[in-house]
């Protein structure tokens, strides 16, 4: 309980510094008060004026500060400044399952591709196919997301839309799961293919030296004196040996995609999700948006790093005797 406790108290200590950090960008450095934009060009200093006591602008930096957070998490009534009336938290919330959906995508392709690329790397080691896999994880790493997602579209939209490989492929946008099952399906499919790309590079390249340093434990030798068959080995003893690691990096990367690390993704496939949101914020230097997404990210972040944490110590009982130890 105590540890659960101290835990709740790290998290919320990590929201509320990211908070200030992102309310001081916007309202304590010099030049940043809103009121101009607002107000819209070629306002008057009697209209800026009017706007800042309005908005509260004029008030004390902690009372400001309050404020939001009050609109934001108790409330839940902060509008935007750019889109006057339209709650930012409604358009996050509205925004959440087209990211997650994208998301949960691009996961089951990276992590079979992971897994496939992986294991046939290790077990193949310093072959021709373990070397050619190596350079495909290379451009796939450095291949930039949204760079890639516009050769997609140029590809799937325009040149070759109407041939039997990308007839399929529906216009961009979103389709909601409630509205069209299909559609839904058929609109996340290279999108998600698209961010996972670079994942699959990485995830492999991990996962095949987790392997090969997995076979040399001690267990697995014994495991191959009784008699244990090479893909027993690799599947039922060397995965499950480097998947603490892999499950880790999975954790953070999807908690981070979750909060908006899908936004070039997002714009490329005009996806109305919450990268986009966060894209749309910055364009416009609207801070309630920008505060509420960036919240949203933190979020997933922090919970993502505790859940991880706590699998470990499951996994790995170790991890906690060690602690208690020391």
């Amino acid at each position: 309980m105590k540890g659960f406790l101290s835990r709740l108290g790290q998290m919320l200590l990590v929201l509320f510094g990211i908070s200030v950090l992102v309310f001081a960008v916007f309202f304590a450095t010099p030049g940043s008060d809103p009121s101009a934009r607002i107000a819209g060009r070629g306002a008057s200093p009697e209209v800026v004026a009017r706007v800042r006591h309005a908005y509260g602008f004029d008030r004390a930096l902690p009372v400001r500060y309050l404020t939001m957070m009050d609109h934001l998490f108790i409330s839940r009534n902060l509008t935007s400044y750019v889109n006057h009336g339209q709650n930012v938290v409604e358009e996050v919330f509205d925004a959440a399952p087209v990211t997650l959906s994208l998301v949960a995508f691009a996961a089951i392709f990276w992590v079979a591709g992971a897994l496939v690329f992986g294991l046939l790397g290790a077990a193949w080691q310093g072959s021709l196919l373990d070397r050619l896999i190596s350079i495909l994880a290379l451009v796939g790493l450095s291949m930039p997301v949204f760079w890639l997602g516009e050769m997609v579209n140029l590809v799937s939209q325009s040149r070759f839309h109407e041939t039997w490989l990308f007839r399929w492929v529906p216009p961009l946008g979103y389709v909601p799961f409630t509205t069209d099952p299909v559609s839904w399906a058929k609109g996340l499919i290279l999108p998600a293919m698209t961010l996972s790309v670079a994942f699959i590079g990485l995830y492999s390249r991990v996962l095949r030296t987790d392997l090969l340093t997995a076979m040399q434990d001690d267990s697995l030798r014994t495991a191959r004196a009784k008699g244990a068959g090479p893909w027993r080995l690799w599947f039922a003893h060397a995965l499950r040996l480097s998947g603490l690691s892999a499950l880790s990096l999975f954790g953070l990367d999807f908690a981070q995609l979750l909060g908006g690390g899908a936004l070039l993704t997002e714009v490329v496939f005009a996806l109305p999700g919450v990268g986009h949101l966060t894209y749309q914020g910055l364009s416009t230097l609207d801070l309630p948006l920008i505060m509420a997404t960036v919240l949203y990210a933190a979020f997933f972040v922090v919970i993502a790093n505790a859940l991880i944490d706590g699998l470990y110590r499951l996994l790995d009982p170790r991890i906690g005797r060690g602690s208690h130890g020391q």
